[in-house]
């Protein structure tokens, strides 16, 4: 239970700070949203990524298997990467509507 706890929260953390410098670098708010769902298969998916170009129709089966077997705990972890992601978003835009311009 503690594990799943610290993971929930690094998880968010790691992401929220990964979107945090992305939007402040390339001015794209919500780019690492629409990333996010790549970064999550990746992670999922058990193999290498050079089979996602050498057998794509094989790797994409697998990988999207992989993700709908997933632990309810591990949806959790990764969903709260992703509301990190959205945090991250809503911060930077409320910091530039503050007048704080990054970079």
């Amino acid at each position: 239970m503690i594990q799943l706890v610290v993971s929930i929260v690094l998880f968010f953390v790691i992401f929220f700070g990964i979107a945090f410098i992305l939007n402040m670098l390339l001015r794209k708010t919500w780019l690492m949203a629409w990333f996010y769902p790549i970064i999550v298969l990746i992670i999922v998916d058990k193999m290498s990524t050079v089979q996602y170009f050498k057998q794509p129709g094989k790797a994409f089966k697998q990988a999207f298997d992989n993700l709908f077997s997933i632990a309810p705990v591990d949806v959790a972890i990764l969903l709260s990467g992703f509301v990190g992601v959205v945090v991250s978003g809503f911060v930077i835009r409320l910091l530039r509507k503050s007048g704080y311009q990054m970079f």
